[in-house]
């Protein structure tokens, strides 16, 4: 077995050729794994980089620490840009990462996401447009999945909205209004991954790929897809959490916007899922109300191609930075720690649709568009 590194150099990643296949290793464990810019230019490097290389046959990406393959970009970075009054630094933290983003989704070769533990944010960035290259997202039973944006007072971005709005009824509008966490059966059910193991066979899988003889990339992901066959997600993905609330989800988070949503689930409260409603209200009364209604019109609007999802993305974190609950959001959970946060609009009432669609305004021309060069 030969290994080779990669010239792309970050401590915080490893990227190297191993048995004919790239490994990328995240290594920002005290972050669980968040995204830096220097991350995501390793990461970006190094599939650049084996694109063309017939001696890379597939791409692995995976985190050896316990408890996180990735649990998003790092927002603390981010609000400390907004403090310091660096909008550019900002703004090339989500150009690289949502270019990032398109490279995994138009990526020619499989590349394979081993998503234990906390799958969040960018994390599902850098692992769910697996899905469209043939190969696979693979969760396991430490796996701990969600878009929470919402909590921050942002939306589900890094493209996760192409994702959300493929999986079944309702489920991605209800992913990106409530952030709620979901389980690897849940991920199965929903469609937002493709097989299952155990996190105790991860490091025999990982010696597995390094190595058995391996042709062609289809080799690399069927050699995956034998070892998942020992394992069994329990509860089976028809019998998850999910599955088991799919028809509350799709009579109420199907309907057009989040104060419909609210208003179906307050008259729920005298019925048989009284419990399960109750919980749902008091989440979406926490969650930022111009976040959650944005974030059902990203889900509502991701029909298109990921490309344009992507530049759309791009043009709601520049305003929910500068016009949004972003640092506000940012600062009552993670930097004061208070949660206690002063959204823009008091109450999910208050957001009109006029506001909304102010939000996903372009502050670039079509033809300056950082993101206009992206296809498919």
């Amino acid at each position: 077995m030969s290994i080779s590194a990669s010239p792309a150099v970050s401590d915080e990643v490893a990227t190297y050729v191993a048995n004919r296949i790239g490994f990328i290793e995240l290594e920002r464990p005290k972050a669980l794994n968040a995204l830096s810019t220097g991350m995501i230019r390793a990461i970006h490097a190094a599939l650049d980089q084996w694109r063309e290389n017939p001696d890379v046959l597939a791409v692995v990406v995976r985190s050896q620490h316990p408890r996180a393959f990735c649990a998003g970009g790092d927002v603390r970075f981010l609000y400390e840009t907004a403090q310091r009054g660096e909008p550019d630094a900002r703004d090339t933290f989500f150009i690289e990462e949502y270019r990032l983003n398109h490279a995994i989704f138009t990526y020619p070769k499989p590349y394979i996401a081993l998503m234990n533990g906390v799958v969040m944010g960018g994390g599902m960035g850098i692992s769910q447009g697996a899905h469209r290259t043939g190969g696979l997202r693979v969760v396991t039973d430490s796996t701990r999945m969600a878009m929470p944006e919402t909590r921050i007072g942002l939306f589900p971005d890094v493209g996760a909205s192409w994702f959300l709005a493929r999986t079944p009824g309702a489920i991605g509008r209800y992913l990106a209004v409530t952030g709620e966490t979901i389980d690897a059966a849940d991920a199965l059910y929903a469609g937002l991954a493709d097989t299952y193991i155990e996190d105790a066979a991860l490091p025999a899988l990982v010696d597995t790929l390094r190595s058995e003889l391996f042709e062609r990339g289809a080799d690399v992901v069927a050699c995956i897809e034998r070892e998942a066959l020992a394992h069994q997600v329990v509860p089976r993905p028809e019998a998850s959490l999910l599955a088991n609330a799919r028809a509350l989800i799709d009579r109420h988070f199907a309907l057009p916007d989040v104060a419909r949503i609210l208003a179906s689930l307050e008259s729920e409260r005298n019925g048989e899922a009284a419990d399960w409603a109750e919980q749902m209200i008091a989440i979406l009364r926490e969650r930022s109300p111009l976040s959650m209604a944005v974030s059902l019109e990203v889900v509502t609007r991701a029909e298109g191609s990921m490309a344009d999802v992507l530049r759309c993305d791009l043009d709601l974190t520049r305003s929910s930075f500068l016009h949004g609950d972003t640092i506000e959001g940012i600062r009552a959970r993670i930097i004061d720690k208070d949660n206690a946060p002063r959204w823009r609009f008091a109450r999910i009432e208050d957001v009109s649709a006029a506001e909304v669609g102010k939000m996903f305004e372009s502050p670039w021309p079509a033809s300056e568009h950082p993101l206009r060069d992206l296809r498919g």
